[in-house]
């Protein structure tokens, strides 16, 4: 695989983001979210929701892909939180990589984008969240240095789970982290 280029997301991206996320969500949650709800889930739906956050041009958000070839291959959104949610003020709100991607560093290269662009926005900490169920993004997070905050009940779409929250209290630490994990891939 060649070194996919992490760039910042324009609104010509945003079909390509939802397809990623589409393709992930059926891998990657098969199992913890109904069949029926995954095989519903449309790209178009979720290409408007990306068109409209990429057209907004807010500095309290930024977005990047990771392009190999022309192809996205992943990407990572992140945002301010006003107010902080515990004790952060920022959030990791998206990542996701292709399958034949993952385990790559691509996801930790995304992260580190994210972090930095929100820490030069002024952001101290980072919070995340993960459907409970889903152990490799919780082991992600673990291995980035991220504590685990919070455990609770919460409603998607009509469905009933459970979320874990995570959080960074030092960006540059987190920045330091996914630096040092790139020397392993």
């Amino acid at each position: 695989m060649a070194t996919p280029l992490i760039r910042t997301a324009t609104p010509a991206d945003a079909a390509a983001i939802a397809q990623v996320r589409v393709d992930a969500w059926r891998v990657t949650y098969r199992g913890m979210i109904p069949d029926a709800y995954l095989a519903a889930m449309k790209v178009e739906d979720s290409a408007a929701m990306w068109l409209r956050v990429l057209s907004a041009n807010a500095d309290a958000v930024c977005v990047f892909v990771a392009e190999e070839a022309g192809t996205i291959k992943g990407f990572a959104s992140g945002n301010r939180l006003s107010p902080p949610k515990h004790g952060l003020d920022a959030e990791l709100s998206a990542i996701y990589v292709a399958r034949d991607c993952q385990r790559s560093g691509l996801g930790t290269k995304l992260v580190a984008a994210v972090a930095a662009t929100l820490q030069s926005r002024g952001a101290t900490g980072l919070l995340t969240w993960v459907i409970a169920a889903n152990r490799p993004a919780r082991t992600f997070y673990e291995n980035l240095g991220a504590t685990l905050l919070v455990e609770q009940a919460f409603q998607w779409d009509g469905l009933d789970l459970v979320e874990a929250g995570y959080g960074w209290t030092d960006l540059a630490a987190l920045t330091a982290a996914c630096a040092e994990a790139q020397t392993l891939h």
